[in-house]
């Protein structure tokens, strides 16, 4: 039960920074309409958090479901 409590967690903090960074990506457009040097950095920021939410999502998503994932098979293969 706790497993899927982090897995449900984890999942909601990818998304949360996929929101938080469509919204600054939006606010640096209306501020600042044609290109800038500062408005790109805001926004390659905002995709990096975004990368890096999901680079350990997918890292916490190995441990919860690979491993009992390989139990369940081995137990299955071994006669």
């Amino acid at each position: 039960m706790l497993e899927w409590a982090i897995l449900f967690l984890t999942i909601g903090s990818v998304w949360t920074a996929e929101f938080i960074n469509t919204a600054l990506e939006a606010i640096v457009d209306l501020a600042s309409p044609e290109e800038h040097p500062l408005a790109r950095v805001g926004k390659d920021v905002g995709a990096a958090a975004v990368l890096i939410s999901s680079f350990f999502a997918a890292l916490i998503g190995v441990f919860l479901l690979v491993i009992p994932i390989l139990k369940l098979l081995i137990a299955w293969l071994t006669p």
